[in-house]
This record gives structure tokens, sequence and C-alpha cells, in this order.
């Protein structure tokens, strides 16, 4: 009898397993629940054809860009000379369109980086060779202007040139030394938070090389375990656990020190160019097409940048342009900074909203492209009749649109005029394709001329819109917080009923210039959790983005204060409304997110009756220089500021149930976040819930683990709810 029971309770026991939660949640979760994208059109062969890497990446294939259509074979993989391999991860055609970089078995560094085996495809001859003859592996390779040069960065830190005209290899630089030098790519914390992944570019003749170098010996090292792990695992971590380690300045630290220089290609000379004026970092290089290089400059608070016109021959430099804050230069301003044939234009908050400028290379305003009561989310360029392309929040802050302004001033709208739509031009601007879509329909790509004609829709992803009909919506709402209106949305369970009392999680990520209540289709979680009986909430407050500097800069030198007034009143909002359970509200959130739940979390009279933090920052002595003293300055300049915006320092003040999640390698909010706020817990009394993703990182999305991340949190959700 007892054999026929435990039978039972194991057949009954692999039924369950065969079915878990996070399989469950899987479709609507990273990376399963993405729409269908449409092929792209950035690198053109001619006006009409654009290249694109076929599905099975064994072949690169012309389209024409007004039908779709493939045309022809532009690289064939299977019949290449000297070289072969059996498919690529990615290609770059040359500026003359005779040759093509190919890449593949890419190795991710950091978020954007990567290493690869580099090759050189001759269109006419279909020879195909490794880039380099030293090194097996190499990072960022570029052509030079005039197709007959690549210049990349080897596995030592060093930037190399390879002539294509004499297969010869050429050291560019010789210092490059592993965490300690590193030749034109960014250290971690540059890709990071300045968003960048290449320091190094030819002049437009191709006779000069300019780049940033990077010292950062004076950088802590930080180090990370390796596991073993199921998920790719490292068998050689079997036993014994290894190590990563890296250069990472925790804020108030010292950083890399970042200097300019310049290599004559022809005769081989090396200098360093000397910029003036006091700054801390190099955000940004650029040549113009008067060989002039454009060098982008940055204190160490942030609040101040100048841009220098540097002629790489006489090592000159002049000051051509200078923005300042009371607060800190948004990022748009550096890295949304766009050269043209005749000037540059910059995205300032000069005005209190995003508005874009247009200068000339010698510093003179030439035009206003754009200044209203609303942000400029992006510039995407300006073509070879001075038209100007960008995105804007408008109509409401909620939306984003595409418009042109023309030479003359006239502005036109090429997007739909609401709704989320982002904009993918050819690399002429003769074509865009537009993704438009809103909180309640899918993406549609179309194709579009750069008048905003309609040529055909590239991809309407009926298929999936079918599948996700009969989902819950979100619905938009707005509340009072402190005088201040915030927006926010609502997602109700099907048959949602006033006169229920169902229990809510209010979701967030509350970040600077972030925004996530947005008139965009977006399915994830939320929809999911809605469907198991949960009311889901989401509010943006103050410090968010799209509303002007004014809202944005509110939260300066006191991370986390406004922010967790914001919330707690949405909260209390959301308690009074029809069919809501006053008692059961919980929230989550992840990185930013997460630090902002345990913020609201452990707040004098929380209304939170659980919370729930993935990969939270718990102080920010322990985030990086950029980021926190952007917004925070430095713990010496600011002390007073970090005590109050840590969670960490109350901790015993936690009141809820509270799930951590983080992964043990996440090279951006280090486990040591959660780890000492867990320590703090521990040694106030406190019982709290724990998962630990061994060897993921920030993002926790290789191997299902995403899925399981919902489903544990779901779990934790529902046993506290």
């Amino acid at each position: 009898m007892r054999i026929q029971a435990l039978a039972a309770l194991i057949t009954a026991s692999a039924a369950a397993i065969a079915a878990t939660p996070a399989e469950e949640i899987a479709p609507y979760v990273y990376p399963r629940n993405a729409a269908a994208k449409a092929p792209g059109i950035s690198q053109m062969l001619d006006a009409g054809t654009c290249l694109t890497l076929s599905d099975d990446g064994k072949a690169i294939e012309q389209r024409d860009v007004r039908s779709g259509k493939v045309t022809g074979t532009f690289v064939d993989l299977k019949s290449t000379r000297e070289s072969v391999i059996e498919s690529a991860d990615g290609f770059q055609i040359s500026p003359d369109g005779s040759k093509v970089l190919i890449w593949r078995n890419v190795e991710p560094i950091y978020r954007h980086s990567f290493t690869a085996e580099y090759y050189v495809y001759e269109v006419r001859s279909r020879l195909l060779r490794p880039l380099s003859t030293t090194f097996s592996r190499q990072r960022m390779a570029i052509f030079a202007p005039n197709s007959r040069m690549v210049a990349f960065v080897g596995t030592d830190n060093n930037i190399y040139i390879k002539k294509l005209d004499y297969n010869t290899e050429v050291a560019v630089t010789t210092d490059g030394a592993v965490n300690s030098v590193i030749n034109g790519v960014p250290d971690w914390t540059y890709e990071e938070e300045f968003a960048t992944d290449c320091s190094m570019i030819f002049s437009p003749d191709s006779e000069t090389f300019c780049f940033l170098r990077y010292d950062e010996s004076r950088v802590p090292m930080y180090s990370l375990p390796i596991y073993e792990g199921t998920c790719e695992p490292k068998k050689e971590y079997a036993l014994y656990p290894g190590e990563y380690s890296y250069k990472y300045p925790v804020a108030g630290e010292p950083n890399s020190v970042v200097s300019l220089h310049s290599y004559d290609i022809d005769e081989r000379k090396l200098a360093e160019i000397s910029l003036p004026g006091s700054f801390e970092y190099i955000p940004r290089i650029f040549y113009t097409p008067e060989d002039k290089v454009l060098a982008v400059t940055l204190n160490r608070d942030q609040n101040r940048m100048e841009i220098y016109s540097v002629s790489p021959a006489s090592k000159v430099a002049k000051s051509v342009f200078v923005d300042e804050s009371k607060a800190w230069i948004t990022p748009d301003t550096y890295e949304n900074l766009t050269v043209c044939s005749d000037g540059f234009i910059v995205n300032s908050s000069r005005s209190g909203f995003a508005s874009l400028y247009k200068y000339s290379f010698s510093g003179a305003l030439l035009k206003t492209v754009c200044e209203e009561q609303a942000d400029v989310t992006t510039c995407y360029g300006q073509d070879a009749a001075g038209n100007i392309y960008y995105q804007i929040a408008s109509p409401t802050p909620l939306d984003r649109t595409v418009r042109r302004m023309d030479a003359k001033g006239k502005t036109t709208t090429i997007s739909e005029n609401d709704g989320w739509n982002i904009a993918q031009f050819s690399s002429d601007m003769s074509y865009v394709v537009i993704n438009h879509s809103t909180a309640t329909s899918v993406p549609v790509y179309t194709l579009k001329n750069s008048s905003g004609n309609k040529i055909r829709v590239l991809e309407d992803n009926a298929a999936y819109a079918s599948r996700v009909a009969d989902l819950p919506v979100r619905e938009f709402f707005t509340v009072q917080s402190d005088g201040n209106t915030l927006n926010g949305y609502i997602i109700k369970p099907r048959g949602f009923s006033e006169s229920g009392k169902y229990p809510v999680i209010m979701d967030q990520y509350s970040g600077p210039g972030s925004q996530s209540v947005c008139n965009r289709w977006q399915l994830d979680w939320q929809q999911y959790f809605a469907m198991q009986g949960f009311v889901v909430v989401c509010v943006d407050g103050r410090g968010t983005g799209g509303r002007g500097s004014a809202f944005r800069e509110a939260v300066y030198r006191r991370l986390g204060y406004y922010e967790t007034i914001d919330q707690v009143n949405a909260a209390r909002y959301v308690a009074a409304l029809p069919g809501i359970d006053s008692k059961r509200i919980g929230i989550c959130g992840w990185s930013y997110g997460g630090y902002e739940a345990l913020m609201c979390a452990t707040v004098k009279g929380s209304p939170y009756a659980a919370a729930c933090a993935i990969a939270p920052v718990t102080d920010w002595r322990y985030y990086d220089t950029v980021y926190a003293e952007r917004y925070m300055l430095t713990p010496q300049q600011n002390f007073e500021g970090y005590e109050e915006s840590a969670p960490l320092n109350r901790a015993s003040a936690l009141a809820c149930p509270l799930m951590l999640m983080y992964g043990t390698s996440d090279d951006n909010v280090h486990p040591a976040n959660a780890l000492q706020f867990a320590s703090a817990l521990q040694s106030a009394g406190l019982l709290f819930d724990m998962m630990v993703f061994p060897n993921m990182n920030h993002s926790i999305n290789f191997c299902n683990a995403r899925a399981v991340v919902y489903a544990n949190m779901l779990r934790f959700f529902k046993a506290n709810l």
C-alpha cells in the first residue's frame, strides 16, 4: 500500500514538474514575448539596394528596398576563395562597396562590446581572408573612408591597422596592457554609462587616425566568482570556483585617465593632443569634413560640457561650444551629438526642454531645429538636402513622433501622429522604416521615403496580434503627488469587478530620465500576472523622462527621496480605487526599480504588503562613478545625500515580506548590493526570501532564467498578497 501511494506521489510530482510555472510564463517574457521585426535597411549597396544577412548566416543578400525582394547574393560563404567559414554573425560593407568585414563566433565582453573572428572579403575576387595574422580574435574593426585599411584592437589592448592593398599589419600603439591601458575602445564605465563601444576614428582623407587612450591603472579592481553552473557549464570550475576581475570605479574612486591621440598613417608618427581646460571625461570624438576633430569633454560633476575643435596636424584646440546645467548634462547631449556636412547638431536642455541646435564647426549658432515645450529624444541626422530628422515626445509625453525639418524651417511629421514611433533610416537617408505601436496595437513596420510617403508595409505582425488579442490591456490614468501630476497605467484582470477585492502589484523603474508609462506596445510579465488575478499598476514619478528638465532634475542630489514620495502617494491613490484591496498592495522593480522597491518597502508608514527587488542597488557608494556622481556628486561632496538615499541604512525598518534576486556575475549592479542588504536584515533579525542565479549577469536572461525570475516573483506575491 505504501509503495502504491509513493508511486502515485512520484507520478503526480512528475506531472507537476512537466508544466512548471516558468514554462507557463515563458511566452510572455523575454525572449519569447517579442513581435516580429522588419529586415534592416541601414547598409546600402546603392540608392535602391540594401544588404542583409540571410536567416542562416550563410550569405549576404541584396534586397530591393522598395519591394523587399531578394535580387541577388552579394556574398555566398559557400563559394569564397582562400578561406572558408560556415556562417557569419554580422557584417559591414566598406564605404566604396568593394569589400566586406565579416565576423563570427562572437564572445561578449560587456553589455555592447565583444570579440570575434573577423574576416575581410573582396567582392571582385571573392577572396576571404582573416583580418589579422597576429590575433585569432579582434575587437571593434572599422574601415577607413578610402576602404583600403581596417583598424582594430587586439587582445593586448593595442590598435592595429591592416593595410589591405599590401596585406600588412601595423601596430599603432604598443603600450596596451590588460587592466592597465586600453587604446581605441572604452573601459567598462565609458561603455556602460556613455553608451559607446568605439573610441577611434579615421580622418575623411584616410591620412590621419585619432583615438582615445584609457589609463585605468589607478582604477581599483573588482572580482566576481565564476561557478561551473548548468547554463553553458564551465567544466574548468567544477571543483574550484574561478574568478572574473576587471576595473570598476565605485563612486568617489579614481576613473581612467583619458587622453586624445593622433597617428599619421604614412609617417607612422604617434602624438598626444593636449586639450585645454579642466575635465574628467571625453565621452565622444568625431572627425569633421574639414579634417578637424571635435572632442567632447565633461567635468567630473557632469554639469559642464565643452566641445573643442582640434587640428591633428598643429595640435591646436579651440573651444566651439559650452553647455552647462544646474544639475547634470543629460547623456543625450553628447551621446546624440550629430556631425553633418556643414556643422553639428546638439541636443541641449538649456530651454527647460531637450531641444536641437545646429552650430557651424567654428561654433556659430546656425539655427534652432526644434525648441518647444516637449523633449526631443533622438536626432537621426541630416540628409544631403539639409533636411533634419528627429524624434520628439509629442503630442503627449507618452508618445513619440518622427519629424523632418527642411532647410527653410518647415516641419513635417513623417510618422503616425500618436503612439510610439521609432525610425531607422537608410545610410543615405532616402528611405526610412517606421516602427509604430500603441499601448493596444502591436508593432507595424512601414517603409516610407524621407518625405514620409508610404511605400509599403514591411511587417504588420498580424499573427502576433491574433495571439495577443485577448490579453488584458493597459489603461492610462493620472495621479497627484505633492502638486505634481504623474502619469500611470493600470492592467486589470479579465472580468474585473469594482465590487471585488483585488491584490495589486506596483511595477516601476523610476530612474532619472527613464520612462515606463508609454503609449507603446509592451508585452511582458504584467499581462500574465493580470491573468492570474492581480491588478498591475505603474506610475512614473519625479525624475523620469519625457517631461522637461524641472520634472527630471527634481531628484538631484537626493535619489530615492521624491521617487518614494511619489510611489507611496500613487499606492494610496490606487488603494482607494473601487475593486482594490488596500491591504494587499505589493511593489517590485529591477535594477534602479529594485532600488526604489527597497526604498518604498523601508520608508516610514510604508503602504506595501510585500516587495520584490531584482538586482537592486542598495547604496550608491557601491555603484560606478559616472552614473552615481551624475545625480549625486561624489560621496565626499554629498555625504548626507548618500546616507539618506541608501536603503541599506534603513534595512531594519523593513515591515513587509521581501524577495531578493540577483545574478552572481552581475558586472553592473554587483551582488554585494543584495548581499550587504541581506546581511543587514539578518543582523536585525528579519526574515526574507532570496533566489540566486549562478553565473548570470544583470539581465538574467540566458537558459530561460528570465521566466524563472518572474515565476518566482509570481509565487512570492501569491503567497504574500
